[in-house]
């Protein structure tokens, strides 16, 4: 933090100064120097943010709205954000419009149920009066044809016939009527069975929608304060906002003894972050206090978000400390430590100056173009690994003529040089190797394919057999055959590309 106000400091001396050269009308170019510096050089990621409390009770709305088929509930009344509440306060109101309507909609389909219930059973019974009465009938019909039998006695035999035909007809429509009564009774019941449960259905339906409506109004589980629920495109759930069955929660209730920052950081820096490493932690709405806090995640997708162009990757920091001035939705400034190099010489970023093949910087002693051999680097400063000594004197501006002034260092030149080209052929060479094992990879598995069994030598042929027998498998060769294809010998069992044995 000190060292970005002394950089902070630096610029406006050097905005100031030109304002007052400007105003001077003075031909004389401004020369701004500062100091090579030594010491602890910290490589700081830094990133604004916005609070969040770690753990967070939801208020929810009602959990049955999708038993219930209500689709959409608006929120039509809600207590401001940051409202204190108690457990059992009251939260919100939500629009009963949708659910009064269904509710409606249920009773008069209620209504009508009952009526086709009530039809249904008159129906059937009307329907099995008429069977009894006409099996009564063809009762006495069977009765009177063996009465006729009876009394045919002492008649001629084709008269004897006749009427132990008519007997046996009149039985076989008797007992064919009683079976279809029995058909018809099983029948009626199934109707009238599914006519209860039709009606039970919306019974039990206009039971969940009271039930839902006595959640509309909604109150807080707990004491806590009130904070609206955000959306996946970071809009708040307010008045005239939706809830839907999926997801009922109208505000939250957050633990404010631990809090978070939630930020993201662009590709580039990601790969300096992990998990464990120690960050400071400012708030703009109390620019004189600062917090201490360390990464507890870093998100392995990045994402793009609405507000940028770049993919940034989501990291999560832990305050270590508790405040209750601390609230939601705060921004934050975390400034992450990502690592630290002990008594190093650093100089200013404006400092250096660059061509396609060497950096420098101006040397006020000598006026000479200092080639430099630089390392690491945070917001403001880099670390010099050759080329500057502490307290040595540059410019951070680009004095008058200093394209004319002599370069020096070369020596430093050259091993940079070197390395770069050490580097490049430690890459290349890895790139080869790399190239060279996935070539031996393709190549073996070529091998495997056009493996074939009767070219191995007899001792491994039997050996492989076996090995396959023991497994419960077979071997079978595929010697020519209309495919052309070759075996593949696998544990248990042998198979040619596409056919199982």
């Amino acid at each position: 933090m000190n060292k970005r106000w002394y950089f902070l400091i630096a610029i406006v001396v050097v905005i100031v100064a030109l304002v007052v050269y400007s105003a001077s009308g003075d031909d004389t170019s401004v020369e701004v120097t500062a100091i090579v510096e030594s010491g602890d050089f910290d490589i700081v990621v830094s990133t604004t943010g916005e609070l969040q409390a770690m753990n967070s009770t939801d208020i929810r709305g009602p959990e049955d709205l999708r038993d219930a088929r209500v689709h959409s509930v608006k929120i039509v009344d809600l207590v401001p954000e940051g409202t204190i509440v108690h457990a059992g306060d009251y939260v919100a109101t939500l629009d009963r419009s949708e659910a009064t309507e269904r509710l409606q909609n249920q009773a008069d389909e209620i209504e009508a149920d009952e009526a086709t219930y009530r039809q249904t059973i008159l129906d059937t019974t009307m329907t099995l009066l008429d069977y009894r009465n006409n099996i009564k009938d063809l009762e006495y019909a069977l009765e009177e044809k063996q009465i006729i039998l009876d009394q045919s006695q002492y008649e001629p035999p084709a008269t004897i016939r006749q009427a132990e035909m008519n007997l046996d007809k009149a039985k076989r429509a008797y007992e064919q009527s009683v079976a279809n009564y029995s058909l018809k009774l099983e029948q009626a019941s199934a109707q009238i069975r599914k006519a209860e449960i039709r009606l039970e259905r919306e019974y039990k339906e206009k039971e969940d929608l009271l039930r839902v409506l006595d959640q509309f109004d909604i109150y807080a589980p707990q004491p806590g304060m009130v904070i609206y629920k955000k959306e996946w495109g970071g809009a708040k759930r307010k008045v005239g906002s939706s809830i839907n069955p999926w997801d009922p929660v109208v505000a939250t209730l957050p633990d404010l003894t631990t809090m978070i920052s939630k930020t993201y950081i662009n590709e580039i820096d990601i790969s300096k972050l992990s998990v464990g490493q120690e960050v400071t932690v400012g708030i703009d709405a109390f620019p004189d206090s600062e917090y201490t806090g360390k990464v507890v995640e870093v998100a392995n997708v990045g994402e793009q978000l609405s507000t940028s162009d770049a993919k940034v990757f989501e990291v999560v920091i832990q305050l270590n400390e508790t405040d209750t001035t601390l609230r939601p939705s705060m921004t934050t400034v975390n400034e992450i430590l990502t690592g630290t190099y002990e008594d190093i010489i650093y100089i200013p970023l404006e400092s250096v100056h660059s061509t396609d093949s060497m950096s420098y910087v101006l040397k006020t002693k000598g006026k000479v173009r200092q080639i430099v051999d630089l390392g690491q680097a945070n917001e403001n400063y880099i670390i010099v690994v050759e080329g500057l000594e502490a307290e040595d004197e540059i410019f951070l501006t680009i004095p008058e003529g200093s394209d004319d002034w002599n370069y020096e260092g070369w020596e430093i030149f050259e091993k940079v040089k070197q390395r770069r080209i050490e580097d490049a052929a430690r890459k290349k060479e890895e790139s080869a190797k790399r190239r060279l094992e996935m070539e031996e990879e393709m190549k073996r598995r070529d091998e495997m394919k056009k493996f074939n069994i009767e070219n191995l030598p007899e001792e491994q042929k039997k050996k492989i057999q076996e090995m396959m027998k023991s497994g419960g498998g077979s071997i079978q060769m595929m010697q020519g055959g209309s495919s052309g294809r070759k075996p593949v010998v696998r544990a248990g069992r042998a198979t040619t590309a596409g056919v199982q044995s």
